[in-house]
């Protein structure tokens, strides 16, 4: 039984904290309008406006018809859609349908195939926010230390549930005599003193009797007896 407690415990726990983390990224995709509102630097084409492992934070709510030169935008490699790349919009090459050129800051030109032409289609979303060097934390994730961080917390998560089962057994018996207690000492006291208010009604209640019977028995002596002892005072 103490083992199935022990896993179910565990299980509980992992939901929980699985739900959380599905309930927060959606969260987030939905403030940023993005399926994956956050992306690392893996280049210095951006240096020194972004750094490599730099966290940018990309909002979707930004229009593609409503960028300006001078953004930095994040989206697909134009010519095989296999590589995101963020680029700052160094002109815009056509406006029936939209299309921009970008260029890295690092980088002496735009790319042909990597920099234009970009459309709607390529286009992710504008970066909102940069969290710098936040992204080293990735290549702490990476396998096999993932798979530590998750065997720790499993652990972590194992180790509570014994505590848990642990504390509840340890958990100290209550006397109810105890003084610690004064409320069941008190409700002792008072079953004590009904008691003896019983003895003593009990005890009332049997003398009073007695004292009937007596006071019955005195009244019911014979009169005649009374009669002829005062015929015979009179004759003498």
């Amino acid at each position: 039984m103490g083992k199935k407690s022990i896993s179910k415990g565990v299980i509980k726990d992992i939901i929980i904290v699985a739900v959380g983390v599905l309930v927060i990224w959606i969260g987030l995709q939905i403030a940023f309008g993005t399926p994956n509102p956050f992306y690392v630097v893996a280049s210095g084409s951006m240096i020194p406006a972004l750094e490599v492992y730099d966290v940018l934070m990309v909002s979707g709510h930004e229009p593609f018809n409503e960028l300006e030169v001078g953004d930095i935008i994040v989206f697909d490699r134009p010519s095989d859609h296999n590589r995101v790349i963020v680029h700052r919009v160094a002109s815009i090459l056509d406006e029936d349908p939209r299309t921009i050129r970008t260029k890295g800051d690092a980088n002496p030109a735009s790319i042909p195939g990597t920099d234009f032409p970009i459309t709607e289609e390529e286009y992710i979303g504008k970066v909102a926010y940069t969290l710098p060097q936040v992204g080293y934390v990735t290549q702490l994730l990476k396998p096999p230390i993932n798979y530590v961080i998750i065997a720790i917390v499993i652990g972590i998560m194992i180790f509570k549930q014994f505590a848990k089962r642990k504390e509840e057994k340890e958990l100290p018996f209550e006397d109810p005599m105890d003084s610690e207690n004064p409320d069941t000492i008190e409700e002792l006291s008072d079953i004590d003193k009904i008691e003896e208010d019983t003895e003593y009604s009990e005890s009332t209640e049997l003398n009073n009797v007695e004292k009937n019977d007596e006071s019955t028995e005195t009244k019911s002596d014979d009169p005649t007896e009374h009669s002829e002892e005062s015929k015979e005072e009179k004759k003498e």
